[in-house]
């Protein structure tokens, strides 16, 4: 089965859509393995945005994601990371598809309430720098054979 990171970013957590967050995911068929509350240290930050280093906005970035909690994630199940891309919908809340996450809650780019993962290898990058092998589960839902051949 695939993973994939899930943040809900301070705007996400301070506007209290963490539970339909969530709850989409839930929905969907995905399966939640690992889960933070947290403040976000600096550090983590730097590296998680370690992509954007060199450009202008890196600083504001950082910034934002250590101002408020944030809900981190792990999520997993067949095709998770192009599934979670769907469910989050586009960057841009203001062109994200209604029935999205950003689409029916978001505004503004710099805060489009949601990271996700964009690819796999990202994932497997960005689920080490944010959890221990330790704080993922690996279970079954009773649900499972409902959901997969």
């Amino acid at each position: 089965m695939e993973r994939t990171f899930i943040m809900i970013k301070p705007d996400g957590v301070q506007r209290n859509l963490a539970g339909e967050v969530i709850k989409r995911f839930e929905t969907k068929g995905f399966t939640l393995v690992g889960m933070k509350f947290m403040a976000v240290p600096r550090e983590l930050a730097e590296k998680h945005y370690d992509v954007h280093k060199e450009r202008p906005f890196f600083s504001s970035l950082v910034d934002f994601i250590t101002s408020s909690p944030v809900v981190a994630m792990v999520w997993e199940g067949e095709g998770v990371v192009s599934g979670a891309r769907t469910l989050i919908g586009a960057t841009n809340p203001l062109t994200a598809a209604p029935g999205t996450i950003r689409g029916d809650f978001g505004i503004s780019i710099g805060r489009n309430l949601i990271h996700g993962s964009d690819a796999i290898e990202t994932a497997k990058t960005e689920i080490a720098l944010w959890f221990g092998e330790d704080e993922l589960v690996s279970w079954q839902p009773a649900a499972s054979s409902w959901l997969y051949e």
